[in-house]
């Protein structure tokens, strides 16, 4: 999956990802009433809002963009039809042969890991049958947990050519409270790095690039350059661009030579684009087209700091 990935980035020349992350203060309120009309003001009203919501901005958009990164707790919020949703998401985002990034955080061990695992990316045997529950192509994984959380993602990774992105320094403010803290010589998130690094070791695609990739913040471009050196062969997801004060000039030291190596995460910057005053020119009736008026300026701003 790391290789198509790649391939995808390549011919879309947009090293991004639209983070499908909804919250029902992003949905205009004519798609919310279509919605309670049908369903009521219920979970399942708010499940229905939701994916009318993520299926516009997935066809205004999917054809310049390489993946999408549905976060999972925002559905989760709305319960069982809220996964119900998700998993619609998903499959919906596959029939436009986009890359699924599942956004889960997930981190335990033993059979536990392997279960989450295996729900994400992985096949669940019911009697004689198999089912890929979920059936994103990459997951987050929280590694605070050690090998013991993480091998099982790999383990399944590599008998279903998935991926992971393994959380190494993230975009929040409070995350050097832990992941900056010095271990011997080196801080925390570089020996994470390290980690991804052996961890992703016998799991290289074509195209250079390890299934066991890294998230970065777009927020501390300093120290994404030293893991960029410290992570060679991971392919690293950079959330924090837009909404969170990252932009294209800060995202350099991400990239390798060749301009690949790294995926830039953008939300609520592109989902809630029609709520920005620079794109209220759409209004809330074309919400969509102003997501991918967002794609297109994001695209750009990435290139260009690329190219210079």
């Amino acid at each position: 999956m790391i290789d198509k990935l790649i391939q995808k980035i390549r011919k879309t020349g947009a090293p991004i990802v639209v983070g499908l992350d909804p919250m029902l203060s992003y949905i205009p309120q004519s798609l919310q009433q279509e919605a309670f009309a049908e369903y009521g003001e219920t979970l399942e009203g708010a499940a229905e809002a939701i994916w009318l919501f993520n299926k516009a901005i997935v066809d205004a958009t999917y054809e310049l963009i390489p993946a999408v990164k549905p976060q999972i707790a925002m559905y989760e919020q709305f319960g069982i039809p809220g996964l119900a949703a998700y998993k619609k998401t998903v499959d919906y985002c596959h029939e436009k042969d986009l890359v699924v990034i599942g956004d889960i955080k997930r981190g335990d061990i033993g059979s536990t890991s392997a279960a989450y695992a295996t729900g994400h990316l992985g096949k669940v045997q019911v009697g004689s049958k198999s089912y890929s529950p979920f059936d994103e192509d990459f997951a987050t994984v929280n590694p605070y947990l050690g090998s013991d959380g993480v091998k099982p993602f790999i383990d399944v990774c590599k008998s279903e050519g998935k991926g992971i992105f393994v959380l190494v320094k993230t975009s929040n403010p409070s995350s050097g409270e832990l992941q900056d803290l010095k271990a011997g010589e080196q801080t925390i998130y570089e020996k994470v790095g390290a980690l991804v690094d052996e961890w992703g070791s016998d799991c290289i695609g074509s195209c250079g690039y390890s299934a066991v990739g890294a998230v970065v913040g777009a927020t501390y471009p300093e120290m994404g350059k030293i893991l960029r050196s410290v992570m060679p062969r991971a392919c690293i997801l950079v959330p924090g661009y837009g909404a969170q004060g990252g932009k294209g000039a800060d995202l350099v030291h991400f990239f390798d030579k060749d301009g690949l190596g790294a995926i830039v995460n953008s939300s609520r910057g592109i989902i809630a684009a029609w709520k920005k005053e620079e794109y209220a020119r759409f209004g809330e009736g074309s919400f969509a087209d102003a997501s991918r008026q967002a794609v297109v300026d994001m695209i750009e701003d990435i290139g260009s700091a690329l190219k210079q």
